[in-house]
């Protein structure tokens, strides 16, 4: 049996009674913080092109459009699965995984997932069922088979998350589930060139092309197309051209002491940027009210953090952070997240905005924002977010000249997860420009109750979402 086949015995063998209460509960805080950020990104320009690209292409009216205002609003699973996981991507908001060498956000599989759940029509207990699946795919591979490090993007372990999860949601047999996990393994690896340099759209739509693509795969295995099912251990395959060697047994993965619970160790965002910088977001915002920090009192920033934040958005080998002119640039640069973060007094995605981006205030003082590594914070990650933040002020405060601060982790880390009411505050705000908040309402009790309903009564209510006329995003 080759490991795809392994792997494909282990989707298909998976049930909810696998999945811890507690997990249960972070798998529906997963969902709604998916669906506020979905929402949050209703009109955004490259989902807007997206939006008319679908109308254009049309596709049969099989699964529904998020945010278009009419429960009959469908397209194709493909193109659902597509647009749906760029409206949760496009905020760069929603949770993450973090390994020693790898970060992910296994809720890019939500949008797929759902469609796939709801062409099925699966109850919401089969639907949390699928995603912890697209989860525990997702974050093992991440976990023994790092690519970033080789030149290749994270959205290549999501190839086979997507195409795990969506394969149980149609309630696939193994045979199929493991043709539908070999064709999107091998045609879907993604370059790293992605996150690096001078960022484009395509940092918060490669994942979601990857859900279509994945998608598409699952149903040409479902209709008896075949793929390579020595896509992992292979002659060029997987591990041969791209990971190395790696061990996974799925046989321990669903069993009583593995769980289907990957989603316990994944993190949430409680600040609108890039994962991690989220402690330091914390750490800053911390000395700004301790000190009532002002702008103009500011010499230098000095922050010291591990060295995965400082190589992705500190500096370091994927690019420079300074010349900062666009939303997917500003997000993934410390410097603007923490000079944003000091004179906003916050970061969600009202600092992305292309006025907030360009203002002389942000520009000059991102520029004092030095980052550098720092070994013992990048010994104890992923365990923790260690980071410390020095400041040289230009004039005393408190009697001092010099002020600091360090962290370990933020609310929303492992350490400290959010709860169901921080989630739905979350959700909450970033529903604000939905036109009906009765029915932002209904959709967040709905997920409360995930598991006792339909997944068609969740997502005919997301259909009907309509984007106030005078709400920005």
């Amino acid at each position: 049996m080759t490991l795809v086949e392994e792997l494909a015995d282990f989707v298909v063998s998976s049930s909810f009674d696998q999945i811890s209460r507690e997990a249960v509960e972070q798998l529906k805080i997963r969902v709604l913080d998916s669906l506020g950020c979905a929402l949050g990104a209703l009109g955004a320009p490259p989902i807007n092109t997206l939006k008319s690209l679908t109308t254009e292409l049309g596709g049969s009216p099989l699964c529904t459009l998020i945010g278009e205002g009419s429960g009959d609003s469908k397209t194709s699973p493909d193109r659902a699965a597509f647009y749906n996981s760029a409206l949760v991507r496009y905020l760069d908001y929603n949770d993450s995984f973090l390994a020693k060498g790898e970060t992910c956000h296994p809720s890019d599989n939500v949008g797929a997932v759902l469609a796939a759940a709801e062409l099925s029509d699966s109850s919401g207990k089969d639907f949390l069922v699928s995603l912890a699946v697209a989860y525990q795919v997702q974050c093992r591979l991440s976990e023994v088979a790092p690519v970033r490090s080789k030149g290749f993007d994270h959205t290549t372990q999501g190839a086979y998350a997507v195409a795990a999860g969506v394969s149980r949601a149609l309630q696939l047999d193994a045979r199929k589930t493991a043709n539908a996990i070999a064709i999107s393994g091998t045609a879907l690896n993604a370059l790293r060139v992605t996150r690096t340099g001078k960022l484009s759209n395509w940092k918060g739509l490669a994942y979601p092309f990857v859900s279509f693509g994945a998608m598409e795969a699952t149903l040409l295995a479902q209709h008896g197309i075949t793929g390579p099912l020595e896509v992992f251990e292979g002659n060029k395959g997987f591990m041969d051209s791209i990971s190395g060697r790696f061990e996974i047994d799925w046989k321990k993965e669903g069993e009583e002491e593995g769980r289907l619970d990957a989603v316990l160790r994944t993190i949430l965002k409680k600040y609108n940027a890039e994962i991690h910088s989220q402690s330091a977001i914390e750490c800053l915002l911390d000395l700004k009210e301790k000190f009532n920090l002002k702008s103009e009192d500011i010499e230098t920033i000095e922050v010291r953090i591990f060295d995965t934040a400082y190589n992705i958005i500190g500096g370091g080998e994927e690019g420079e952070k300074y010349d900062v002119k666009t939303k997917e640039q500003a997000d993934h640069s410390l410097p603007y997240i923490l000079a944003v973060a000091l004179l906003d007094g916050k970061v969600t995605p009202t600092q992305y905005e292309e006025e907030r981006i360009a203002r002389q205030d942000v520009q000059k003082l991102l520029r004092k924002v030095k980052v550098f590594p720092d070994k013992a914070f990048s010994d104890s990650f992923p365990r923790e977010m260690r980071c410390s933040i020095k400041i040289k002020l230009n004039r005393q405060i408190g009697g001092k000249l010099e002020i600091s601060e360090e962290k370990r982790d933020y609310e929303g880390f492992v350490t400290r997860p959010m709860k169901w009411e921080g989630a739905l505050a979350k959700f909450d705000s970033l529903s604000l420009g939905v036109d009906s908040q009765s029915l932002v309402k209904r959709i967040a009790n709905t997920v409360k109750d995930l598991e006792f309903v339909k997944v068609r009564d969740l997502t005919k209510l997301l259909g009907e979402v309509r984007k106030r006329k005078d709400a920005t995003t």
